[in-house]
């Protein structure tokens, strides 16, 4: 049994990519180096979520893999994560898709591919982050925070 958070390493995991591409330089070198680094980090958060895969056991009711803590101490927000059947599986389906999403945008995206890639991560990060919320709250503030990539990779 793993005994680190890792739902947690799963969900933020894009995100820390989505930081390190920030501080890559963009230059015309650079733009293989900004779409490597997305991809690899989408593979290792597909890599992660099959290990959430390999630890949920069917045969258990509810969540499984929580993870709860407190946020502020006068109220009741916690950031609570966990899988349920439904939920992993979309948390499968999300990264499993991601890395294929940036492969076939490797070619067709020639300007702002930094800021494409890093919105294709935070995208991940808060998809993975709804599916696998269990306070409403947190469920609310993901949710919501998938407009933001939409709106830049859409809009923009």
């Amino acid at each position: 049994m793993i005994e680190w958070p890792l739902i947690s390493v799963t969900i933020f995991l894009p995100l820390i990519g989505a930081l390190i591409i920030f501080l890559i330089k963009e230059d015309e070198v650079s733009a293989i180096n900004i779409k490597w680094a997305a991809l690899w980090t989408s593979l290792g958060t597909f890599i992660l979520s099959c290990l959430i895969w390999w630890q949920f056991d069917s045969s258990v009711t509810g969540y499984q893999l929580t993870e709860k803590y407190k946020w502020f101490s006068d109220f009741n927000f916690f950031y609570h994560v966990g899988v349920d059947g439904i939920s992993l599986f979309m948390i499968l389906l999300s990264s499993f898709l991601t890395p294929f999403c940036i492969l076939a945008s490797w070619v067709n995206i020639k300007m702002r591919i930094k800021e494409y890639m890093m919105a294709f991560l935070f995208l991940e990060t808060v998809m993975l982050g709804m599916f696998s919320s269990v306070d409403i709250l947190l469920f609310y503030i993901f949710f919501e925070s998938v407009l933001i990539p939409m709106f830049i990779l859409v809009g923009v």
